[in-house]
């Protein structure tokens, strides 16, 4: 794990673990903009799932080991195509239009961690994060995705969100699963603060690469569990060529290592 994501992901799952105490609180000044983060109690409240909800869904999604789920590939439906089609077609004027970044800044996209060494950059709306809790408009990403080059972002994609308590029925209404797969980040396990440095070792309990992979096991370690870190993501890459490379479910997994 490099050390700007050992960073940054702690901050962010810090700031998480902070909100634990405030499980029913409307999050709009989310740790990482766009993304819920919200307690397994207000989860659980909205979607009327017990305890082990997580348990459940186990046979519904495909697995990216153990902190990474992926929703499972459908039978293509009539209209797939064509509704995907219309999506990357409007990723793709966002793109056009956000080409310098300063143009992003100016229509409310902030810069997550600036200062910080990072693979990608998420330029993220909080209103249009707002939104994408309640409607889905392929015109207004919840975040753009930029690389930066020097002093200069160069936009690569976009990325949608949908809330953590989302049924894949109704991640399905958004983007078509036979086509597209959504993502989010689970089973996190928080270290204390005498042993955050143990995430970048080559074999961590701790992490998104750690071996602890339930609350058992993180409480005996003494950390914080996080059954489910973010909410439902999914990357866009609307200049690629190919339908695999404009929704690749690699890259998806990549951009978060």
């Amino acid at each position: 794990m490099k050390c700007n994501l050992f960073f940054l992901i702690i901050a962010l799952a810090a700031a998480a673990a902070a909100q634990q105490s405030t499980p029913n609180q409307e999050m709009n000044n989310m740790p990482m903009p766009g993304h819920d983060m919200s307690s397994t109690q207000d989860r659980d409240a909205n979607s009327g799932a017990g305890a082990h909800a997580m348990d459940s869904m186990e046979g519904h999604h495909t697995e990216m080991g153990p902190h990474m789920k992926m929703t499972a590939l459908r039978t293509p439906q009539p209209g797939d195509q064509e509704k995907t089609g219309q999506i990357v077609a409007a990723a793709r004027k966002v793109v056009e239009k956000y080409q310098d970044y300063r143009t992003a800044l100016k229509d409310g996209f902030k810069i997550f961690l600036p200062n910080l060494p990072q693979k990608q950059y998420h330029f993220t709306n909080d209103r249009y994060a707002r939104e994408a809790r309640f409607r889905f408009d392929p015109g207004r990403p919840t975040s753009l995705l930029y690389e930066k080059h020097g002093d200069d972002y160069t936009l690569i994609g976009v990325m949608y969100t949908a809330p953590k308590r989302f049924t894949e029925e109704q991640l399905d209404e958004r983007i078509p699963l036979s086509i597209a797969q959504w993502h989010e980040h689970v089973n996190f396990c928080l270290p204390p603060a005498g042993k955050r440095d143990e995430m970048r070792g080559p074999h961590p309990q701790f992490g998104l690469r750690g071996s602890i992979t339930t609350q058992e096991a993180c409480d005996a370690a003494g950390g914080t569990f996080l059954p489910i870190v973010f909410n439902w993501m999914v990357h866009v890459y609307p200049f690629e060529k190919g339908q695999a490379s404009i929704w690749s479910v690699e890259r998806q997994h990549g951009d978060a290592d």
